[in-house]
């Protein structure tokens, strides 16, 4: 009976092992190489702007952000697209600040507003009825557009397989405080594998910073939907089309204020992880979605359910079977017990606002991983609301 105990204790440490590693290198791996050999037989192909170039709306939601209006109207105007072609919209629904002032003084804007705040998911749904263009770019109040960007996302739309585009978000990482350095780590390393994706078949959602649709590709969404961008994005690659990314195309926006701004962020992104993954579970169908549905399953499935379980149950597994006296085990558990010990200290360095990367990596990755744990709670105390807390960020 002890053997069969001890058997099946081994087997799912290793199963462990092999969930964590493949989520977070494996798949990156495995994505690099069948890019590789797709691209030995088969040749990006180079795409063109279109001609005439079409008519493209600016969206922004906005909810509270006197601000920003300043800079981001600025921001949109330096935008390297023709004027009468570009048409801008912010919907400040809730708004209860100068931001709807402050908009007055651009009669180019049409600004959509009222006074129930329901969320953006809902201001989505609602704003999209008054846009008559054939594309709409999604961006966020407070993140900066490259002067390229519209140009470069229209250039994507010239593929007719593709019916959303994603932009390439950036983390300012000149500045003393805030989050900086796990979150532009992180965002590199998932802009890297959103690249792969496309180059394999298509990038696996959008972020809500900079991402664009064909207008009569939107799907309205529940309005208590946490993450508006992926859902959307998702939803329109289930219809048969491909996310491109595009990475000439970015929005640059500053870090979380502090770790506790950020673990806002987390616990909600998080957290709309698992609304996503139960509510676009038909792309579990390999069958009906073939090489989406394994990019679905590798790159966000497994990181927002089983891995963070896995991740912290290889502790008491790694205990048990140290306990046996096998070396092997008692050297797994030692690095297990020093890189903890390392996020523990990089907590530490943390509250005293003191970064050293050696230390604030293993803190950040073990911090992600409890706040996806924490995700859970979140959604059931939530459950059916869209407006969320939005989290500081450094201005």
């Amino acid at each position: 009976m002890q053997e069969v105990f001890y058997t099946v204790i081994e087997w799912l440490f290793w199963i462990g092992i092999f969930i964590v590693f493949y989520t977070y290198l494996g798949y990156g791996i495995l994505l690099y190489v069948l890019v590789k050999v797709k691209e030995l037989f088969k040749k990006p192909i180079n795409i063109g702007l279109p001609e005439p170039l079409p008519e493209v709306t600016l969206f922004i939601a906005a909810y509270n952000e006197e601000d920003i209006v300043a800079s981001k109207m600025e921001n949109s105007h330096a935008l390297a697209y023709p004027t009468d072609k570009l048409k801008i919209v912010w919907v400040t629904d809730g708004s209860n600040d100068r931001t709807n002032e402050l908009l007055k003084q651009y009669p180019e804007v049409t600004v959509l507003f009222q006074p129930e705040r329901r969320g953006k998911t809902a201001g989505l749904n609602r704003g999209i009825q008054y846009i008559t263009t054939p594309y709409v770019i999604f961006t966020d109040a407070n993140t900066m557009l490259n002067k390229e960007a519209v140009h470069e996302i229209i250039r994507q739309f010239s593929n007719p397989e593709v019916g959303c585009v994603a932009g390439e978000k950036r983390v300012e990482t000149n500045t003393a405080h805030g989050a900086t350095a796990g979150e532009g780590i992180y965002w590199k390393y998932e802009s890297a594998l959103k690249a792969l994706d496309y180059r394999l078949y298509s990038a696996v959602g959008a972020a809500g910073e900079l991402f664009a649709v064909r207008t009569e590709l939107f799907e309205q969404m529940p309005s208590d939907t946490l993450l508006d961008d992926f859902i959307l994005s998702l939803r329109i690659a289930q219809k048969g089309y491909k996310i491109a990314y595009c990475k000439e195309a970015y929005a640059t926006e500053t870090a979380s204020l502090n770790m506790k701004e950020e673990e806002k962020r987390k616990i909600r992104i998080a957290a709309g992880g698992l609304q996503s993954v139960w509510r676009l579970r038909n792309l579990f169908n390999i069958f009906r979605y073939g090489m989406l549905s394994f990019q679905f399953v590798s790159h966000r499935v497994l990181r927002w359910t089983i891995t963070p379980v896995m991740l912290f149950l290889l502790i008491p597994l790694n205990i048990i079977l140290a306990c046996y006296g096998k070396f092997t085990y008692i050297f797994l558990l030692l690095l297990q017990v020093a890189f903890y010990i390392m996020a523990y200290a990089g907590y530490m360095m943390e509250q005293k606002n003191v970064r050293n990367k050696l230390f604030f990596i293993p803190y950040y990755f073990s911090f992600m991983n409890i706040n996806v744990i924490r995700g859970f709670f979140y959604l059931a105390e939530n459950k059916g609301n869209g407006a969320w807390e939005k989290a500081k960020r450094i201005q």
